[in-house]
């Protein structure tokens, strides 16, 4: 791609003749293909309109190389910088990967311009430039949004947060995670009933291309479109966005259904098989709930706090290991393996309840559905064989 003039980018609406405030754009990039892309990207963009130097605002910068990373991120407390840049390098690496790119002018007075402008080089200075990110509330995204809102004087925020599409963080998480199972996965099992709570189109737009939504709707101080131009920078060469889509229940109980039926002929006939199903899904289900609950306990994500998902991931099926173990050695488990099935039963049937009656409802009753039957078939396994002995072998 040709050098970026100013020329070409204010093609669609030239400043007023003797203004010298600068211009004001929001860039969203499109999504990319490595986990952390997944949500898209944005950045704001303030060009010069003396020299036709078009500075990129981006947020989305962090130093793998600092102390504790790993540790800060896994505990909610990563850092993110503010970095200033040309936009023709912050652009390359989109270009480079083939993730698309569009550019959208906004239309704020000259003295809006000018505040903007002088904040983010004042935000952007090493010494204040690190905050602490969120993945929902302070994000690349919605540190775009804060600073435009600051501009137009809270204006932004009071158009946008008394409506709502309905959205959810789980819901806005899952569809975007989606292309990759691992991540849709991880997001919907260690997410609580945070991230099940209508948001306001304010709060969506911790997803950059609802942000860039927004903003088409919104209006600037004067009444007019807050969005003056909207041109594409880059094309998208890769996947497009997911598409929304609605979740089915019934197919999660369809399967959860046939593994215990399956489970439920299998101890009839081929005892060990049970156990060498119960093994692995006891020692996933506890490694799971110990995870959920480490990260309702110990870290910063306020989104998987009182994550109900460890009534069904429930970590007492540690103690149901030396039960499957006993399987797969042709020996009938010990009468309290029973009990402690019964137990993880009881939890899961909770967790039914809770999704019944509570007013702040979680989405999770396909999790529900799918594990609660194989939970019952196991104990009812658990509770049969440790009365009848295996076959010799």
């Amino acid at each position: 791609m040709a050098l970026l003039s100013f020329a070409a980018l204010a093609q669609d609406g030239q400043a007023p003749a003797g203004v010298e405030a600068p211009r004001i754009g929001v860039v969203t990039m499109q999504p990319g293909e490595v986990f952390f892309e997944r949500f898209g990207h944005d950045a704001i963009v303030v060009l010069d309109p003396r020299s036709g130097q078009a500075i990129s605002y981006n947020f989305g910068y962090f130093d793998p190389g600092e102390d504790d990373f790993i540790g800060r991120f896994v505990r909610g407390e990563m850092m993110y910088y503010l970095v200033a840049l040309p936009l023709e390098q912050d652009l390359a690496q989109y270009r480079d990967s083939g993730r698309g790119a569009s550019i959208q002018w906004l239309d704020l007075r000259p003295q809006q311009a000018i505040a903007l402008a002088d904040a983010l080089a004042e935000r952007s200075r090493p010494e204040n430039a690190r905050y602490r990110y969120d993945y929902y509330t302070a994000n690349c995204a919605t540190m775009v949004r804060d600073a435009i809102d600051q501009a137009l004087g809270g204006a932004l925020h009071s158009q946008l947060s008394g409506r709502s599409r309905g959205n959810t963080y789980r819901g806005e998480s899952v569809r975007l995670a989606s292309p990759a199972p691992w991540m849709w996965l991880g997001f919907d099992l260690g997410l609580g009933p945070y991230a099940d709570q209508p948001l306001s189109r304010w709060q969506e737009a911790f997803v950059p291309m609802r942000l860039a939504d927004s903003l088409r709707q919104a209006r600037n101080s004067d009444g007019r479109p807050l969005v003056q131009a909207e041109y594409e920078l880059l094309p998208h060469h890769l996947a497009p966005e997911p598409a929304e889509s609605v979740r089915r229940w019934w197919p999660w109980l369809l399967c959860g259904v046939v593994v215990a039926l399956g489970l439920a002929w299998l101890q009839r006939r081929h005892r060990r098989v049970v156990g060498a199903f119960a093994l692995p899904f006891w020692l996933l289900c506890a490694a799971a709930g110990l995870v959920l609950a480490w990260l309702w306990g110990m870290t910063a994500h306020q989104a998987a706090w009182g994550n109900r998902n460890l009534l069904l991931l429930n970590p007492l099926c540690l103690g149901l290991l030396p039960a499957a173990w006993a399987w797969l050695r042709g020996r009938a488990p010990a009468r309290w393996a029973a009990w402690l099935a019964w137990m993880v039963v009881a939890c899961s049937v909770i967790a039914l309840l809770v999704q019944w009656l509570s007013p702040q409802p979680q989405f999770n009753l396909q999790w529900i559905v799918l594990l609660l039957p194989i939970h019952v078939a196991l104990a009812w396994a658990a509770h049969v064989q440790h009365r009848l002995p295996l076959p010799a072998r």
